[in-house]
């Protein structure tokens, strides 16, 4: 049951009056409330419908976990293993999720059996929350999560070059179906019109050189999981998990596509300065999550490359360097034949973003 604070922060937010609903939150909080905590806490790490406050935020999460609070310990899982919490990391986050598992938060148990490679029962289904519908483990989610193998998150698998320059790098084991199955299923009800960012007028719209959808997970939408891949990805890169954006998974249905384009910041743009001194998308990384589809590819026209991935395999290229943008690395995302593709995109800096 919902204590009258939250009751009527959910009232204030189906009226629009988010400001008061924070206010509520905030009194909630100051009882110490944990589900008030939990979600003042959320709301204020990313902005949503708040001010973004992510060092508050982090600590309403942070206190939610300490009073028993279930999923405050996932969400905290998540902020330990991006390093967003100082002295905590991967092996911290780990644990945190563990707790919340212990505490019954079903999608932390969900997290615990895929990262483990616990065998899938007929009927298992994911719901939009990471849920899923099983029995659960009564005293066993810390043997799970001791099965969870961190060591090879963090580790690169092996790879081939499909262009050397500029640098075109393959993994074709990247992460597991199952592993894949998660980000899918974890998508679905999330996917909206992909969007387009036009520099010049500063707005984000569609257009008609884009029409797959896509969903995005920020620090609190995200899950471990999510960050154990990107976590790989780093080790790939050889670069820090501070330089990601926030990771985004693409639907393509068939008809559905994105033309050549670039992931770079344009140079030629009047406010080029302005534009990269958030830094450079220096490195776009793929992740192909399904197979059953024709045609579909990745297709680099400057570089005679036409790469249709196979579920689980990965691919980065380089798109900038040393302040220079590689324009051979214009590139589309072909339709697919008879069926669906779903792929992981991943932007990466070239200067810190957290």
């Amino acid at each position: 049951m919902l204590s009258p604070d939250v009751e009527r922060a959910e009232h204030c937010d189906a009226t629009g009056a988010h400001g008061d609903a924070i206010t509520h939150l905030a009194k909630g909080a100051r009882k110490h409330d944990v589900e008030a905590t939990t979600r003042l806490g959320k709301r204020l790490l990313v902005g949503d419908r708040a001010p973004c406050l992510p060092n508050d935020g982090a600590r309403f999460v942070a206190e939610a976990s300490e009073r028993g609070g279930a999923e405050a310990a996932a969400v905290l899982a998540v902020l330990y293993a991006v390093g967003a919490s100082r002295g905590h990391d991967v092996s911290s986050g780990l644990e945190s999720l563990i707790v919340a598992a212990e505490r019954g938060w079903p999608a932390a148990q969900a997290q615990l059996e895929v990262l483990a490679g616990v065998p899938e029962a007929p009927g298992d289904a994911y719901g939009v929350d990471g849920s899923v519908a099983t029995m659960p483990h009564a005293g066993h989610w810390r043997a799970l999560g001791q099965a969870v193998d961190l060591k090879a998150w963090q580790s690169a698998p092996a790879s081939a070059d499909l262009s050397a320059a500029p640098l075109v790098r393959s993994y074709p084991q990247f992460a597991s179906p199952r592993v894949c199955r998660w980000f899918i299923e974890r998508s679905r009800g999330r996917l909206s019109r992909a969007l387009v960012y036009e520099a010049i007028s500063k707005e984000v719209m569609a257009r008609p050189t884009r029409t797959n959808t896509a969903a995005a997970f920020n620090l609190v939408d995200t899950d471990l999981v999510f960050v154990l891949a990107q976590l790989r990805m780093a080790a790939c890169l050889g670069m820090p998990l501070r330089h990601f954006e926030a990771v985004t998974v693409l639907h393509y249905d068939a008809g559905e596509e994105i033309a050549e384009h670039y992931d770079f910041i344009d140079p030629n743009l009047p406010d080029y300065r302005q534009q990269i001194a958030q830094g450079d998308r220096v490195v776009t990384f793929l992740v192909y999550l399904n197979d059953g589809y024709g045609a579909g590819q990745t297709a680099f026209p400057r570089l005679g490359i036409d790469h249709k991935g196979t579920c689980g395999e990965a691919v980065y290229f380089v798109n900038a360097g040393n302040g220079r943008a590689d324009t051979r690395t214009l590139h589309a995302g072909r339709t697919p034949v008879g069926g669906e593709k779903w792929i992981i995109s991943q932007f990466v800096r070239d200067r810190p973003l957290l």
